[in-house]
C-alpha cells in the first residue's frame, strides 16, 4: 500500500490544490476601459479650491501575473487656495480586469507639512494585504494584514460600483463592499436612492444617486454625509459628489471627459 500513497497525495493536490488555485471572481464590465480621462473641479462652499483628474492608463499592466487597469487619481489645490493648505495627492490602483479588485495600490500624500507614501500589495489567494509605508524621511515600515474576499481599496471601489446593474434595484436597496484602507478593514454599505438629473459643468446629466453609509469620524457630518451621482448610462462615471463636512460643504463637479467606452447620456438626449 505504501507505493500508492505518493500517487494518492498527487491526486489530492490536483483535486484540492489546482482546483482552488484561481479563486478570484469574474465580473462583466461594459462600463470602462483603458484611456478614459475624467476631470473635476472641487468646490469648497462658493470657492473653487482644487482640481482632480481620474484616468485609466492607455495600456494594461501586469501585476501578480494578472492583467490590470492602472487607475490614477491626481488632486491638487489651486494656487490661491495653497495659501490656506497646499495639497498635492496621488492615488493609484492596479485593478484586476476580470475580478475588478486591486492587485496593488499606491498613495503619495502631500498636504501642508504632512507627507505619506504607501504601497499595498494584495494577495487575494491568501487574503492578505502587504503594506509598506513611510512618512517624510522616516524608514519604511512593513506590515501584513488579513483581508476579506474580493476586498477593495478606495479607488477600485468606485470602479466596482460602476459594474453593477442598477436597473433592477429599488429605492432603498443596499450594496455591501468589503474594503481595506489606512491599515484597517471596513464594511461599506451603499444605498441606492433612485435617479435624478444633476447639473454639472459638463452639462445636465441623467444620474444614479448613491449614498454610502459613513462610519463615525472627525471629517464628515453623519453617516449619510456623502452623495455620489453616477451617469445613468452604460459608463456610470461619477459626475457629481457632494459631501457635508464639519468644516463646510464640498462639491466635486465633472467638467471634462474623454475616451469613454460608451456615449454619455446628457439630459437632453
Amino acid at each position: 500500500m505504501k507505493k500508492f500513497f505518493p500517487v494518492l497525495i498527487l491526486v489530492a493536490l490536483v483535486i484540492f490544490g489546482f482546483a482552488t488555485k484561481d479563486r478570484m471572481r469574474h465580473l462583466p464590465n461594459d462600463s470602462f476601459s483603458t484611456g478614459e480621462v475624467l476631470k473635476y473641479k472641487v468646490h469648497y462652499g462658493p470657492i473653487t479650491a482644487a482640481e482632480a483628474i481620474i484616468d485609466l492608463s492607455p495600456e494594461l499592466h501586469t501585476v501578480n501575473n494578472r492583467a490590470c487597469y492602472k487607475a490614477t487619481v491626481y488632486g491638487k489645490t489651486n494656487s490661491s487656495f495653497d495659501l490656506f493648505i497646499r495639497i498635492r495627492d496621488t492615488w493609484q490602483s492596479y485593478i484586476d480586469t476580470a475580478a475588478i479588485v486591486p492587485q496593488r495600490s499606491f498613495r503619495n500624500i502631500e498636504e501642508g507639512n504632512y507627507r505619506k507614501r504607501e504601497i499595498v500589495n494584495f494577495d487575494h489567494y491568501s487574503n492578505k494585504a502587504h503594506v509598506e509605508k513611510s512618512k517624510k524621511s522616516k524608514k519604511v515600515e512593513k506590515k501584513t494584514f488579513k483581508v476579506s474576499d474580493n476586498v477593495q481599496d478606495i479607488v477600485s471601489g468606485f470602479y466596482y460600483l460602476r459594474t453593477l446593474n442598477y436597473d433592477n434595484m429599488r429605492v432603498g436597496d443596499k450594496t455591501y463592499v468589503k474594503g481595506f484602507f489606512d491599515e484597517e478593514n471596513f464594511d461599506m454599505e451603499v444605498e441606492y436612492r433612485g435617479r435624478e438629473v444633476v447639473s454639472t459643468k459638463a452639462g445636465d446629466i441623467k444620474a444614479i444617486k448613491l449614498v454610502p453609509r459613513m462610519p463615525q469620524n472627525d471629517m464628515f457630518k453623519g453617516e449619510n454625509s456623502i452623495t455620489v451621482y453616477l451617469s445613468d448610462d452604460k459608463n456610470k462615471i461619477p459626475v457629481l459628489i457632494q459631501a457635508e463636512m464639519f468644516v463646510g460643504s464640498v462639491k466635486v463637479n465633472l467638467y471634462e471627459y474623454k475616451n469613454l467606452k460608451n456615449k454619455l447620456m446628457l439630459a437632453k438626449n
